[in-house]
């Protein structure tokens, strides 16, 4: 019996086996629907349905960055419109200054909805409420840029726009091209929030008793040269090509924390260089 059997591979070429022609071996099931069905396959469908991926792959990381940078221009943006509105429109100003109570509320909702974005996954990633909560983020916190801003000097405004766009411009090239690694400095950047909290304690007890502005520099200084490094860590974050790297599924993630870096930059350099209105 076992002499008896044969296998399609012993097959003559002429089919002259058995005294007749065999047919040729069925192709299996991944010959049969290969570059011809829209299955898992590792390629791209006419050039546009990605079938199968994965989260390191150099095109996907390419749409995500751009996905987040265009995101990012719209807020920045936004917050510059309202700004300029808050520096340069008298009735505007002596409202919002005459009405503290906005900043407060303002200030309520941006403490709300960045621990929404940032603790809970399924509002960060569930289309539209990401991009709706993103949104009541990004003017909530553009309401108090502005009203700080609306206390500076107009030309002091303007140069520390122009200081923060230089600024963040360097470090994103820098952090496109360096091969430092900051997605690994996570303990010194912990470090220095530590001495900053510590800073900003510090003045808070100082300050009611009398405006120290050498202490109010330092940390102005260390808040600006800290959110800077910020920077660059959730720039190479977003770029994936370090050590750590964000899912391009958290692109609302990487939108919010590069934007509150920009932000937070541009109201230390206000603090650092900025005068008051006379």
């Amino acid at each position: 019996m076992t002499q008896g059997k044969l296998s399609v591979t012993n097959k003559t070429a002429n089919g002259e086996q058995g005294g007749g022609a065999v047919p040729a071996a069925p192709p299996s099931y991944q010959e049969a629907i290969a570059g011809s069905s829209p299955t898992y396959s590792g390629s791209y469908l006419d050039g546009e349905m990605l079938t199968e991926f994965s989260w390191d792959d150099k095109n996907i990381r390419r749409i995500f960055i751009r996905k987040v940078y265009a995101i990012l221009m719209i807020q920045l943006f936004v917050t510059m419109a309202i700004v300029a509105i808050f520096t340069f429109c008298d009735p505007v100003r002596f409202y919002i200054q005459a009405n503290p109570a906005w900043y407060w509320a303002s200030y309520a909702v941006f403490f709300v909805t960045y621990l929404t974005l940032s603790c809970c996954a399924g509002p960060r990633r569930q289309f539209p409420w990401n991009l709706i909560l993103l949104a009541v983020f990004t003017l909530s916190l553009t309401y108090m840029t502005g009203m700080l801003a609306s206390f500076y000097n107009t030309k002091s405004v303007v140069l520390c726009l122009g200081i923060t766009a230089m600024v963040c411009l360097s470090v994103t090239v820098f952090s496109f091209q360096t091969k430092v690694d900051f997605t690994s400095c996570q303990g010194l950047l912990m470090t220095l929030c530590m001495v900053m909290f510590i800073c900003g304690i510090v003045l808070a007890i100082v300050v009611p008793f009398g405006y120290v502005p050498w202490l109010h520099g330092i940390y102005a200084a260390l808040g600006a040269t800290l959110f800077t490094m910020f920077l660059a860590f959730d720039t190479q974050l977003l770029l994936g090509n370090k050590r750590y790297a964000l899912s391009p599924e958290e692109y609302i993630f990487a939108t919010l924390s590069i934007y509150l870096d920009i932000i937070y930059i541009f109201s230390f350099f206000l603090q650092l260089f900025g005068s008051g209105r006379e």
